[in-house]
């Protein structure tokens, strides 16, 4: 059951909630310290992730689930024979704390391919445990309390607590509906002395939208007389739609000399619980970012370091991905048409937004429950990725899945 403030909640259906630590029940060890007082939370607003709940939701009432952003399908069966390779191989012990060198040097040579701009595999490219760790490395490597990090709405949910828990303040703003795209006056409006950090997103999620080349030049002529860092998520670089091309900031030599660079395997190779990624910066950034690094997770998975070392070396596997997300979306939307779902430009990422405005007067946070209870499909209230909701009404579905899930999900949302 998803209570009612969780529905009413702000940004990643967050709800207020007090940690508590209690007196253990006896008997208790005699030894054992017992503490009655309160300790105040430092995420008081911050619950379950509305990707969490929405999952749980979908398994409880065995719904399709277009929710959560993962594939339906295995990877490559190239990729996990390189696993038993390199596992059996008996590299099982603790790799170096930034990467192995061949995993860095083959990531310094596909940006520099792709992009231009050629990083020190020595001293510039860490791997880490997951996108989402490489970008809370960042903020906790630079925010101190008080320091302002600017953010996008609608903002993916793991980017707010990641600045809050270290004391920082998130400074919204508002990408503009329907194509969301990015309001560069009131950017520069919310710059301040205190602003220490922005983080970007391209392609982005919730929203399936990219940022172009004018996008980037106008931040980096934004950005520079000043000493903000970027952290740029970028974790579905090859997934980018209709002739558009991935905008690094490693394209952009303003922006490059001040990013943070975050991308993942998991999302490029299909294998999202393997959680690995990296991230790319200047020497001088790095350096920093190292020295929490190496107190926190320490290092990454080291098989699975030479699993994606040698597999990198097929660069279709990452050129090709493009068009085969390209013709899942376009699998889904077929399905759909005749609906009276009014689909938004997805340009990149795996996900497609859906207007029900000719449906439903609902909060779509109601809607995605009622459709997962009788219909039978769980999506994404886009709503939680706002502090408060606003006036248009979405739902965020992935099309990372099985044609034969894809039929079936539109199959029931065109009967709505």
């Amino acid at each position: 059951m998803i209570s009612a403030s969780w529905q009413n909640a702000g940004p990643a259906a967050r709800r207020h909630v007090k940690l508590e630590y209690c007196r253990p029940n006896p008997p208790h060890h005699p030894l054992m310290p017992t503490y009655s007082g309160r300790i105040p939370s430092k995420l008081p607003a911050v619950g379950t992730t509305i990707f969490t709940v929405m999952s749980r939701l979908a398994a409880e009432h065995h719904a399709i689930n277009l929710s959560q952003g993962f594939p339906d399908f295995d990877c490559a069966p190239e990729l996990r024979a390189l696993v038993t390779k390199h596992f059996n191989a008996g590299v099982n012990q603790y790799p170096p704390m930034a990467g192995i060198a061949p995993l860095r040097d083959a990531v310094a040579a596909k940006i520099d391919t792709l992009y231009g701009q050629r990083y020190d595999p020595e001293h510039e490219i860490t791997v880490v445990p997951g996108a989402t760790y490489g970008i809370y490395t960042a903020v906790a490597t630079l925010v101190r309390p008080g320091d302002e990090v600017i953010l996008f709405e609608p903002t993916y949910d793991s980017y707010a607590p990641a600045v809050e828990v270290h004391g920082g303040v998130p400074v919204y703003v508002q990408l503009r509906y329907p194509d969301y795209s990015m309001d560069w006056q009131a950017v520069e409006a919310a710059i301040t002395p205190r602003t220490r950090m922005m983080i970007i997103n391209t392609p982005h999620n919730p929203t399936a939208t990219v940022l172009s080349a004018e996008d980037l030049r106008l931040l980096e002529g934004l950005l520079k007389k000043t000493d903000i860092v970027v952290v740029s998520d970028e974790v579905y670089e090859h997934i980018v739609f209709d002739g558009h091309q991935h905008q690094s900031v490693a394209r952009f030599p303003g922006l490059a000399e001040r990013s943070f660079l975050v991308s993942s395997f998991g999302k490029t190779y299909h294998v999202t619980g393997w959680k690995m990624g990296y991230v790319a910066a200047p020497r001088e950034l790095m350096a920093e970012f190292r020295k929490v690094h190496q107190y926190n997770a320490f290092v990454t998975n080291g098989p699975l370091q030479y699993v994606f070392a040698e597999y990198m070396g097929n660069r279709d596997a990452y050129l090709q991905l493009a068009a085969f997300y390209q013709k899942k979306r376009d699998y889904f939307l077929d399905g759909l048409k005749g609906s009276r779902f009014k689909p938004l430009p997805s340009r990149g990422t795996f996900f497609q937004n859906l207007s029900y405005e000719a449906i439903s007067d609902e909060k779509d946070t109601d809607l995605a429950v009622r459709l997962t209870k009788e219909h039978g499909i769980a999506s994404i209230p886009v709503s939680v990725f706002y502090r408060r909701p606003p006036a248009h009404r979405v739902l965020r579905f992935c099309f990372a899945k099985s044609e034969e899930t894809l039929a079936k999900g539109a199959a029931i949302l065109s009967t709505l």
